[in-house]
């Protein structure tokens, strides 16, 4: 009874379905005579083109797209299409699914063949949706996501600079010792690269515009945060979730923001959007130079919490995340992305929003949206584990956590999967090398000013022999003396500072010291005979080899305490910085006019290979000016190339893919930055040739893989890469 119940049921449903496919042919034959007469009414826009025909008119039918799609008209362009284009011009045509691509019987094909339809689905509608943005125009819509985007952008920027600004102060209020010092800028680095991996790989998941929310929410709780905690190890954690929020900020944005825009307009307000990178930061540099070195600008809560300038800095520099947040929630979720997961309507709403807002700003609010139907690629079916209603909320949400963890990895597997697996290893090299050579540089620029700094103070030094001081009153600042074999007697140091002074074989006797601080002072080797010493940050770490002879200590100074008050090396520091942003400025203009008449990959391997040759240079560089003016070149040089990548890197890879690809890629850049920070910070002060060799030969060597010359430069440039890697592990 069952079995013959079964085979009526199947024998049912088999009709069915040979009805649907007869009333599905007639409806296409039909839809051929009405899209020729549409074609001769209109050829520019004529989205009827998009319905699915029959195998034989399918052929050749889209010879006119494959070429030309974002390089620069750039015909002999290998490393990427523009906007992804499935399959080849030759692809096969697809049966068994209506207009808008739902499944129909397809548990008679294997999954090859759904796999390649529905590639063939995505080069579709990567073409309607193309002309779908024509038709909407770039108006006021794009200029408010623009602005909104670029200050997320802009919170990216701002951390990376905060990190080297913070660093100094940070570790010397925290009394951090010199194994722990340098833990801050690799710590952040290292949450940033988890960061843009992981959020990158979600937003292909479940929304560009969601994922970015809640990253940059999470960047900005925790750096508030950060600025009120007194241990470094707290203060560690606190930055390292802040990089890990603000990690998915560059492998969202550029996407998200790319999927707003018509092929014309792409590359041009890609680079343009670039400059709020650039924004961010001169803005954390000018903030900078206004606040930290101010430290009047504190206040502390007993001898145990303490919140001095540098934590104002913190906060003031998370203000643009906290904008950034506030306006994300008023921007809609990318039309793209609802398409790529089968929401047709919700789509048409953000499509027909971006349509009425520009053509009101244009003057022509009735001008009509003539988009009806939208192509949708196809839907593989998947087996989904299903977690049960009865579990405890807690193993929901570690079910739920595993199961997206599983899908980013997934995904991240497909990106190397053909055709985007050779793409894939080359973008991956490129995005390393001129991160390798950029974070690199700017670790070892500012040591090598510092120590060219250092090397002239030194210089200036005053040397005091065999005196004798008795009966004194010392209440102002000594700074970078050197007393040897000297002899204080009843002297008296009160309200004071010594800075760089350095007492060797000397004698205290009867000395009284009340309120000293001592900055990058210390005793070697002295004698003090009944001496009082009263609110002083004088003990053992200053006093080296020294004897102390019925002494005593009172009320001493604890922590540590701040290195310089209204100190010009700190404003040249940052000023140096600011000049060094503010030179981008002119490649990020040159860039966006430029970007889509040479096309990507030019600019992006001749702008590599010419800041690698302007690194060459430095080797010249011998005095401080020399080197700011190296540096102001070489920033302007590389810019070009960074924002080239950006726009490469988020048009390679198919909607399915782009954001984690665009996360893979960006996750490369940090670790280069980490090794770059580890291998360049060991050779300041050793030599300038070995730091100026490797960043030159990384840089070029980048530059060759963009431009694509040969398939031995990848070989050789992943073996390059490998190598560095072994050499900061040694």
């Amino acid at each position: 009874m069952d079995e013959s119940y079964n085979n009526r049921t199947s024998l049912v449903k088999g009709a069915k379905d040979i009805a649907k496919e007869a009333k599905r042919h007639a409806a296409k034959k039909v839809s051929k005579v009405v899209n020729r007469a549409a074609d001769e009414y209109s050829s520019q826009r004529n989205y009827s083109q998009f319905q699915n025909e029959d195998d034989d008119d399918d052929d050749g039918r889209y010879e006119d797209y494959a070429s030309d799609a974002t390089e620069g008209h750039d015909d002999e362009d290998e490393i990427y299409e523009g906007e992804y284009q499935g399959v080849p011009a030759d692809g096969k045509p697809r049966d068994g699914h209506d207009s808008l691509g739902q499944l129909v019987s397809d548990s008679m094909r294997d999954r090859k063949d759904l796999e390649q339809e529905r590639q063939a689905d995505e080069e579709e509608l990567a073409q309607q949706y193309e002309l779908i943005m024509q038709e909407c125009g770039h108006g006021r819509f794009q200029w408010q996501l623009f602005f909104v985007l670029g200050m997320a952008l802009m919170s990216d920027g701002v951390e990376v600079f905060v990190v080297g600004f913070v660093l100094p102060s940070a570790e010397l209020d925290m009394c951090v010792p010199n194994s722990g010092a340098g833990w801050l800028g690799s710590i952040v680095y290292l949450g940033m690269m988890m960061g843009a991996f992981f959020w990158g790989g979600l937003s292909d998941k479940v929304g560009r515009k969601q994922c970015l929310l809640i990253a940059m929410s999470v960047n900005g709780f925790f750096s508030f945060l950060s600025s009120f905690v007194q241990g470094y190890g707290m203060f560690l954690f606190c930055r390292m979730l802040s990089g890990f929020g603000i990690g998915g900020a560059v492998p969202i944005v550029f996407p998200y923001f790319a999927e707003f825009l018509a092929r014309e307009k792409r590359g041009e307000h890609l680079s343009w959007l670039c400059m709020f990178w650039m924004i961010g930061g001169i803005y954390a540099s000018a903030m900078a130079w206004l606040i930290i070195p101010h430290y009047g600008w504190s206040f502390s809560m007993g001898s145990a919490y303490q919140f001095h300038s540098w934590r104002v800095f913190v906060v003031v520099c998370a203000l643009p995340c906290v904008c950034a947040v506030v306006a994300l929630t008023f921007i809609p979720e990318s039309p793209r992305f609802f398409l790529e997961m089968g929401k047709h309507d919700e789509a048409w709403m953000v499509l027909k929003q971006i349509h009425d807002t520009n053509m009101r700003a244009r003057g022509e609010p009735e001008k009509v949206f003539t988009v009806n139907r939208i192509k949708l690629p196809k839907h593989l079916g998947e087996l989904v584990e299903m977690q049960s209603d009865s579990a405890n909320p807690v193993a929901k949400v570690l079910f739920r956590i595993r199961t997206e963890l599983r899908g980013i990895w997934l995904t991240f597997m497909k990106c190397f999967n053909y055709p985007v697996r050779d793409n894939t290893i080359k973008l991956a090299i490129v995005w390393f090398t001129l991160s390798f050579g950029y974070y690199g540089l700017s670790v070892w620029f500012p040591d090598v000013i510092h120590h060219l700094q250092s090397d002239e103070y030194a210089s200036r030094v005053k040397t005091h022999n065999n005196e004798r001081i008795e009966d004194f009153t010392f209440n102002f600042t000594l700074e970078n003396q050197i007393h040897t074999n000297g002899v204080f007697v009843n002297d008296r140091f009160i309200s004071m500072k010594l800075k760089s002074i350095t007492f060797i074989d000397s004698t205290f006797q009867n000395c009284y010291f009340d309120d000293v601080s001592t900055v990058g002072s210390l005793f070697k080797n002295c004698s003090f005979v009944e001496a009082f010493f009263y609110n002083t940050d004088i003990d053992d770490s200053k006093l080296v080899g020294s004897r102390i002879i019925n002494s005593s200590f009172h009320h001493n100074k604890t922590g540590c305490q701040m290195t310089f008050d209204d100190d010009y090396s700190a404003y040249w520091v940052y000023f140096v910085n600011f000049l060094g942003t503010l030179a981008v400025l002119p490649g990020n203009i040159v860039s966006a006019l430029l970007m889509d008449k040479i096309g990507r990959l030019s600019m992006l391997g001749g702008s590599m290979v010419l800041s690698g040759i302007s690194c060459f240079f430095l080797w010249f560089g011998t005095s401080e000016s020399m080197m700011i003016f190296m540096l102001c070149l070489y920033n302007g040089l590389s810019i070009s190339a960074w924002n080239s990548l950006d726009v490469v890197t988020a048009e390679l890879y198919p909607t399915d893919r782009r954001g984690t690809g665009f996360g893979f890629c960006n996750a490369m850049c940090k670790l280069a930055a980490v090794l770059g920070n580890l291998i360049f910070g060991s050779l300041v002060g050793i030599t300038k040739a070995i730091p100026i060799l490797l960043a030159s030969t990384v840089l070029v060597g980048g530059g060759l893989v963009g431009l694509r010359l040969s398939d031995l430069t990848v070989k050789y440039g992943t073996s390059f890469v490998c190598l560095l890697i072994c050499l900061s592990i040694m």
